[in-house]
């Protein structure tokens, strides 16, 4: 595993020092981070269509994260990914995550979408990276709770239409060479490991398709996030370190009665101030070989960012595991062979 990194995402500001990637990345630098997770559709950062065709362009990019003392760990399209499937019901909603040209018509909107992850792709392979972040979008969503009951082949005409989406764009990260991962998350139709299942299948198990895993939003779902690394190990290619707590009451649960982060049971929180068992999932990486980023992603609804930017490396630091290359109890061993094993098994 490598580490410490932190997803830039939710510290982009119009004031130094998150107004630029020079400033950004000494900022990150300084306090100890190896590495940034990019947000692609932040102009101040990267340009993305630039980034797509210049390899020049990328090297520029990749000189001034070296010279702060970290590099790019992936790039980013969680919201361009968001509108590569939107439910009519969200237009409006979504219509902030694109561009003023295309907002109130969808399938500009959706073109646009699929054109940016495109150029993701082609920016990736020109700065060296293998795997990109993503949302899958959602046709389904509102579906979700199943009330009214929803009709006989709903779930597999929603899927069917989802990989007939996502499969050009996954072919265009396979030419890339570029592994695509998708965020596990609510909202998204690929929020758990049913639905990324459902995905796979829809995309005829496209070798591409992976998982960018976040235990905060499994632990808000109630889901065994350290039985899901078992279960998908092979397809996890990018790790979120966020926590979160989950503390119902007699008036609020799991859907938390339309209330604000501060006053919901489940609320994300800065790394320790959760409930997130990182020692138990830092375990099951270490044990199953993970060797992608640790990429810190902040979401409080109390602490200061900046605060849970500086205690995060630290954090990760710990929880990191440097795996052994010999047993603990080599030092007890004794040399034999297989005439001495059949001897202590009493085969003749």
């Amino acid at each position: 595993m490598k580490g410490p990194a932190i997803f830039l995402a939710q510290f982009i500001d119009s004031k130094a020092p998150f107004d630029s990637l020079e400033n950004i990345t000494r900022w990150a630098g300084d306090l100890g981070y190896r590495g940034v997770q990019v947000p692609t559709w932040e102009s101040s950062l990267i340009d993305l269509e630039k980034a797509a065709d210049s390899k020049d362009y990328c090297q520029e990019l990749q000189g001034i994260c070296r010279e702060n003392g970290v590099e790019i760990t992936e790039l980013s399209t969680h919201l361009q990914g968001q509108l590569v499937a939107v439910h009519p019901a969200y237009d409006e909603l979504f219509d902030g995550f694109a561009p003023e040209a295309v907002r109130g018509n969808a399938s500009a909107r959706q073109e646009w979408a699929v054109q940016q992850l495109r150029l993701a792709a082609k920016a990736s392979a020109n700065l060296g990276i293998n795997a990109h972040a993503t949302f899958s979008g959602a046709l389904l969503w509102h579906t979700m709770y199943p009330w009214p009951q929803r009709p006989a082949g709903l779930v597999e005409t929603g899927f069917a239409e989802l990989g007939k989406r996502w499969t050009p764009i996954l072919n265009a990260f396979d030419e890339a060479g570029v592994d695509l991962c998708y965020e596990i998350h609510p909202g998204e139709d690929l929020h758990d490991g049913i639905t990324f299942e459902m995905f796979l299948d829809a995309t005829n198990q496209h070798p591409r398709a992976h998982i960018l895993y976040d235990p905060s939003h499994f632990l808000l779902q109630q889901l065994d996030y350290l039985q899901f690394i078992e279960f998908y190990r092979e397809r996890i290619k990018m790790f979120h370190v966020k926590d979160a707590e989950f503390n119902p009451n007699g008036r609020s649960g799991v859907y938390g009665g339309y209330q604000g982060w501060k006053d919901r049971p489940g609320r994300f929180r800065s790394l320790g101030d959760g409930q997130v068992d990182f020692s138990g999932i830092f375990s099951q990486f270490a044990k199953y070989g993970f060797d992608g980023w640790a990429v810190l992603e902040w979401e409080c609804c109390l602490k200061h960012p900046e605060d849970g930017a500086a205690e995060g490396v630290e954090f990760i630091q710990r929880h990191m595991i440097r795996t052994t290359d010999k047993a603990f109890d080599d030092f007890a061993g004794a040399g034999t062979d297989d005439a001495a094993n059949r001897r202590i098994l009493g085969i003749e």
